[in-house]
Parts: structure tokens; C-alpha cells; sequence
């Protein structure tokens, strides 16, 4: 029987999957993340509390976990002209109806809700399923490519949304930034997203080939494996951790004694040194193993909080740029390691479901560390505490990789 050669990609073609991938999960993680250079405007205008505004963060992480696995079916059955189309026109309208809020509860809505939603459609759980699709070698080094995308997001976007609100109102801003958004529907609708769903010819064969008798992996049944809950409580821990600080940096180092666009710079290049950390993560994982670049990245991020707690007793611009140096270079790089072994450990259709479904457990746990911090932070009227919970879960989601069997031997 003769067998047929695979056809051959082009580097091209691939080159604009990732890059699509890339802008996509920029748009969602910058436009989300200026909630940060928000929050004090948008409090003193609404007469809000520190805790209700943390709350709307709180509740933006929470929706856009839970929303994830649905990204994931939805593009699993849909594909990523659905997918990317509704997230994109979601966010732009939630942009301009925040424009508009006159109680909080409306802040809630648009900030937390419409964009929660918008940012798992547009996001990494698509990204994800639609490399894996297309990439078998070295799904590690282009996952965290793409992953990179969220540092650029806030390096571009954070402080680009900090400037414009030096410029005009809030209300404005909003305004500006939602119509950026649906202007980018546009080139994105007019992409063949039919072409870079249906995957490669070696993919599509894999998937329809029976291995062990399993077709392929379901939410189901991949939630009955210690892998799944493992990289579910690794998304959890870090996010807890990360997001227990992020929401409240900028008012932080505000209220510590530097300028509010100092602040908020210091957390773009946060994200200039996470696009560096996390386009090398994929490499070094592929060459050193998940568990052994995973722990690395937890040590520098506990160095990282470590840092921004000292800022309160000693505000020297030296220990602002220990936490911009370390913990900057390791935010998001646990995701590229749990999105490749989401996509080693589960292949086939189902990736986008299951990968949407791990993710929950970052925005139940960011969810979770945001709203507490807001709340320690409103009843102590200091940041100790919740910058010490911060520390703790970094450690919790470290110990994932240690302590279950699947995720040790990687």
C-alpha cells in the first residue's frame, strides 16, 4: 500500500498562526491589566472603597476562569473565527460601556464580567489548542513564543492606558481603548481562521488514529487523572500568588512615594522582562525538563515579592528594580510549561476543552488572591499581609511540581 507524503507547511504560513496567536493573546491580557492604572481614577469617581474596586478584579479573574472551558469548547467545535470574533467584539463593547458607568455595581458588569468573558475567547486557551494543532516539535519553545504576548501586553498597553489617562479622562480612555479593540476586528475577520483550524495533515491523522483504544481525551476523562488536577492546582497557586500583588502594585508603589507614571512603568517592563522569561521558557523546559525550569521560575518570583515588600520600609527606586528584574522575568512562565504539558498529556480534539477547564484554576485562584488582598489590605491599611499570602502560594504551587508523579518526571 502506498503511503501518501505529508504535505509540507510553509514557515510562512506557520509564522502567521503564531503571530495571529501572539496579538490575540496580547490584546487580552494588556487591555485586561489596565484595571491596574484604573483603579484610582475610576475609585475617586465612583466613590468607591479599595476593597469594592479589588472586588472587580476579583471578579474579572473568577469570570474569565470559568469562562475558559467554554472558550475551549467553543473553539474545539467552532473553531477560531467564533472564538476570536465574539471575544474581540465583547471587549470593545465592554470598553465603551465602562465609559459610561455611573455606580459600581455597572463597574462590576463591564470591567468584570464582559471582560472576563472577552479575555478567555481571545486568550491563551485557544492559542494553545491551535498551536498544538499545527506544531509536534518543539511545542514548548512557540508556546512560550506566544505566551510571550502577555508581556508585551503590558509593557505596550498598561502604559499606554497610563499616559492617555494623563491626557483625558477616564471616561475617555475607555472610549479610546474600546475602539482600538473593534478596529481589530476587522483584519482578524478577514484571516483564513478557517485555514488555522483545521490543523496540520500530521495532526489531523494522529487525532483520527486510535492509540490504547481512546480516540481521544475528554474533559471528563482527563479530570480523572492526577495530571490534570496537578496542572489545575499549579494554575491555582500562582495565579493566587501573582494576582495577590499585580491589582494593587501601582497604588502601592504610588502610596510608597514614587510617580504615578513611575508606577505604572515599572510594571510595563514587568512585562518586557516576562516576554523575555517566558519566550525562553518553552526552550529551557524543552531542554531541561518542566519540573527543573518550573522551579527556577518559582525561586526568582519569591525574590521578586520579597523585594516589593521591603519597598515599604525602605522606598528605594534599587528594590523596586529587584521586583521589576525578578519578578517581571518569571510572571507567566508557568504557562507555557502547563500549556505543553496540557497538549503532551492530553492530545487530540478535545485539547481546547481540557486545557479551558486546567484554567479555571487561574482564575479561581486569582480571583481568590485579588479579592483577599483588596480585603487585608482595606483592614490592615498595609500591604504586608497580602504581599506574605503572595509568598506562600508561590511556594504551594512549587511543591505541585515535586509532589505529583506526572508532573515530577517531566
Amino acid at each position: 500500500m502506498e503511503v501518501k507524503p505529508v504535505p509540507r507547511v510553509s514557515p510562512a504560513f506557520l509564522g502567521v498562526v503564531v503571530a495571529m496567536c501572539f496579538v490575540m493573546n496580547m490584546m487580552s491580557r494588556g487591555m485586561s491589566d489596565t484595571f491596574s492604572v484604573f483603579l484610582l481614577p475610576v475609585q475617586d469617581g465612583l466613590g468607591a472603597t479599595r476593597a469594592g474596586m479589588t472586588g472587580v478584579y476579583a471578579v474579572y479573574m473568577l469570570v474569565h476562569g470559568l469562562s475558559a472551558p467554554l472558550a475551549g469548547i467553543v473553539f474545539d467545535r467552532l473553531g477560531a473565527r467564533a472564538t476570536y470574533g465574539a471575544g474581540l467584539l465583547v471587549m470593545g463593547g465592554a470598553f465603551w460601556a465602562a465609559s459610561g458607568v455611573t455606580a459600581l455595581w455597572q463597574y462590576y458588569v463591564f470591567i468584570g464580567g464582559m471582560v472576563g468573558v472577552a479575555a478567555a475567547m481571545i486568550g491563551m486557551v485557544p492559542a494553545s489548542a491551535l498551536l498544538s494543532r499545527w506544531f509536534t516539535r518543539r511545542l514548548g519553545t512557540v508556546i512560550g513564543f506566544a505566551y510571550a504576548a502577555v508581556g508585551a501586553g503590558m509593557l505596550l498597553i498598561i502604559p499606554l492606558a497610563q499616559y492617555l489617562l494623563e491626557q483625558y479622562h477616564w471616561r475617555d480612555v475607555y472610549q479610546i481603548l474600546g475602539t482600538g479593540v473593534l478596529c481589530l476586528l476587522v483584519p482578524v475577520m478577514a484571516a483564513p481562521l478557517g485555514r488555522y483550524t483545521r490543523g496540520s495533515e500530521e495532526w489531523r491523522a494522529a487525532r483520527d488514529t486510535a492509540v490504547g483504544g481512546v480516540l481521544t481525551w475528554t474533559i471528563a476523562r482527563a479530570a480523572r487523572t492526577s495530571a490534570f488536577w496537578g496542572l489545575f492546582f499549579v494554575y491555582f497557586f500562582t495565579s493566587f500568588a501573582v494576582y495577590s500583588i499585580t491589582p494593587q502594585a501601582v497604588a502601592y508603589l504610588i502610596e510608597s512615594g514614587f510617580e504615578p507614571l513611575t508606577a505604572a512603568s515599572a510594571m510595563g517592563f514587568t512585562g518586557m522582562l516576562s516576554v523575555i522569561g517566558m519566550v525562553s521558557i518553552g526552550g529551557l523546559s524543552d531542554r531541561f525538563g518542566r519540573r527543573n525550569t518550573a522551579s527556577v521560575s518559582y525561586i526568582f518570583t519569591l525574590i521578586g515579592i520579597v523585594s516589593l515588600l521591603l519597598v515599604a520600609i525602605w522606598p528605594t527606586i534599587w528594590l523596586v528594580y529587584g521586583f521589576v528584574l525578578f519578578f517581571g522575568i518569571s510572571q507567566g512562565c508557568r504557562g507555557p510549561i502547563v500549556s505543553t504539558l496540557a497538549a503532551r498529556l492530553f492530545p487530540g480534539g478535545g485539547m481546547g476543552g481540557i486545557y479551558g477547564s486546567i484554567t479555571m484554576g487561574m482564575g479561581v485562584g486569582a480571583a481568590t488572591g485579588s479579592l483577599i488582598s483588596g480585603v487585608l489590605q482595606q483592614m490592615t491599611g498595609a500591604y504586608f499581609a497580602s504581599f506574605g499570602m503572595s509568598f506562600m502560594a508561590a511556594a504551594a504551587g512549587l511543591a505541585q511540581f515535586w509532589m505529583i508523579r506526572a508532573l515530577s518526571r517531566t
